[in-house]
């Protein structure tokens, strides 16, 4: 899988070749590391990326922090050094991979609806099936969501046409915001925390999608001229949409993408929702990546020199941990970094979308095959 052929390989480095690392403090990872291997130990492994890293091989790493958390930047350093090879993923073209980042929007919500309170978070609707390879109708070969309609799979209804009311009067309503856009910026990040009059908080996570492709309004609307591809980010989408009222419906609707959600408590506020893990995000140091390539609850290394907003102008260089995944996240050397909740979270995931070269962590018990 590291060959040519699969579009990149791994070059064998060490960590005095990561820029960065000696600033680097590595060691809230090891919360996440716990939680996963909690979730792996209770429930099931993750499964494994065609790059063949399995959780069975970073399982005693897991133990070994269970064994004795270290503590401070210089133990947590030490800690990944003494277990870990870093490889650099580098692509067949050498050409520098992409990080972007992304967050849980905080968005005000009444439990019932009125006349400010029109745009549903919905429940996933009961009609709406899971499709496998061995069911897949030939026509929907990237959709794994459907519904079965006399006796056929069929897709389900796109985002048009359920914000024109295909799920309205159901009882799949979990609260009603003032902004459709606040709600389909809620379904790009997949997650988002809902704020109550009264001031109560509470959570809503992935639970399913209508199964039709995403497509990005930003590509849309610098395809058509609207926005400069330069300046392209969440703020400028916005700031047209506020900009543009009457064709929001029309922009909102090339993405026929539908999101679905399900209720969860805010157990703790420095954490991020629970994400495709089945662990709490850690904000600044969670990694979205391709799980088709890579195996969740493993370590990376990011090095983005222009990514400069993040740590006070610095060059953002750090550990982060794969704990989730999004359909966007395409390629072996393609990440999204979950910046934190709420609007300043949101102001900092909005523009980060550079360069970046990304190193995974392998344990050294296992480097050999793949070149270490």
């Amino acid at each position: 899988m590291t060959g040519e052929a699969s579009g990149f390989s791994l070059r064998r480095t060490g960590f005095g070749q990561l820029p960065g690392w000696a600033e680097d403090d590595p060691s809230t990872l090891f919360q996440g590391m716990l939680a996963c291997l909690g979730q792996v130990r209770s429930v099931k492994p993750y499964r494994s990326g065609s790059l063949g890293l399995s959780t069975q091989e970073i399982l005693p790493i897991y133990e070994a922090v269970l064994a004795g958390v270290p503590q401070g930047a210089s133990d947590s350093r030490r800690f990944f050094e003494e277990h870990f090879q870093p490889f650099l993923i580098r692509l067949s073209d050498d050409a520098s991979g992409l990080v972007t980042g992304f967050y849980e929007p905080e968005v005000e919500v009444s439990a019932t609806p009125s006349g400010v309170w029109t745009h549903p978070f919905y429940r996933r609707p009961p009609d709406l099936i899971d499709i496998s390879d061995e069911d897949r109708p030939a026509d929907m070969l990237s959709s794994a969501f459907g519904r079965r309609q006399d006796g056929a799979i069929r897709p389900y209804p796109d985002r048009r046409d359920i914000d024109q009311g295909y799920l309205a009067g159901r009882g799949l309503e979990i609260a009603w915001a003032r902004d459709r856009v606040d709600v389909f910026f809620a379904h790009v990040q997949g997650a988002a925390r809902l704020r109550f009059p009264d001031g109560s908080l509470q959570r809503i996570t992935y639970a399913a999608k209508s199964g039709h492709a995403f497509s990005g309004i930003g590509r849309l609307l610098v395809d058509r001229g609207e926005i400069d591809a330069a300046t392209v980010s969440m703020q400028t989408i916005r700031a047209w949409l506020a900009r543009n009222p009457q064709r929001i419906d029309e922009v909102l609707w090339h993405n026929r993408s539908y999101i679905f959600f399900r209720e969860a408590a805010v157990d703790d506020l420095a954490l991020g929702p629970v994400a495709a893990a089945k662990v709490p995000l850690l904000p600044g140091r969670s990694l979205a990546v391709d799980r088709m390539i890579h195996t969740f609850g493993f370590p990376f290394y990011v090095h983005a020199p222009t990514l400069t907003h993040l740590d006070g102008g610095r060059p953002f260089a750090r550990m982060l941990l794969a704990l989730d995944t999004g359909s966007a996240i395409v390629g072996p050397a393609r990440g999204d970094i979950f910046t934190g909740s709420g609007d300043a979270a949101g102001e900092l995931a909005g523009t980060v979308r550079n360069a970046a070269d990304f190193y995974i962590l392998i344990p050294k018990a296992v480097a050999a095959r793949y070149g270490g």
